[in-house]
């Protein structure tokens, strides 16, 4: 199999291209993510995603590889965005607003195809819900520190999964990489898997 860069130094994205058996190399895209124009939520994950591979494109120079992939995750709660928190307190407003409802968890996949020069960007919208939290809950969770760098202030496959009710759609997108998808997107833009 030939070898994906992938644009991100996520380290659950990294565990599902091994589970995949997927050769890879990282380099994390360094892009200014607050930085974006006033999109709906799916079209800046997807515009995030996109941006992810091409600065990793004009880091190579012209060595670009075969494939190259970015992703993006972002929450979105009545059409706002939440990111990665600030610091505790950002997290802690952000799991108070998702506490005790429904939100989306986007996450968007740019793959470049080096044989055709293109970029071909899909996305996956999953619906997470949380039972109702006291605030003991959100201070136990904030205290484990598993929110730092974390979509939305939480990690469904960490301690967060306690607070989660329901799920609709792909667990593996809401944690960062949505594998049938990823694996259809991978055969449909003629990566050669097996």
């Amino acid at each position: 199999m030939e070898p994906i860069i992938l644009a991100s130094g996520s380290l659950r994205r990294q565990d599902y291209f091994r589970l995949l058996g997927l050769p890879f190399s990282i380099m994390p895209a360094h892009i200014n993510e607050e930085e974006h124009p006033n999109l709906p939520p799916r079209q800046l994950a997807e515009e995030l995603a996109v941006r992810k591979v091409n600065a990793v494109v004009e880091l190579l120079m012209g060595r670009v590889p075969n494939w190259i992939l970015g992703a993006d995750t972002l929450l979105s709660v009545d059409g706002e965005v939440y990111g990665k928190p600030a610091d505790r307190e950002d997290a802690e407003k952000m799991l108070n607003t998702l506490q005790g409802r429904s939100h989306e968890v986007i996450t968007a996949m740019a793959l470049y195809s080096g044989k055709v020069k293109l970029i071909d960007c899909r996305s996956v919208v999953s619906t997470v819900t949380f039972a109702p939290l006291s605030p003991e809950d959100i201070a136990w969770y904030l205290d484990t520190g598993e929110w730092q760098g974390a979509a939305g202030a939480y990690k469904l496959q960490g301690r967060a999964g306690c607070f989660v009710s329901g799920i609709k759609g792909s667990p593996s997108g809401i944690v960062g990489l949505p594998l049938h998808e990823f694996y259809v997107m991978l055969k449909e833009n003629g990566y050669p898997y097996g």
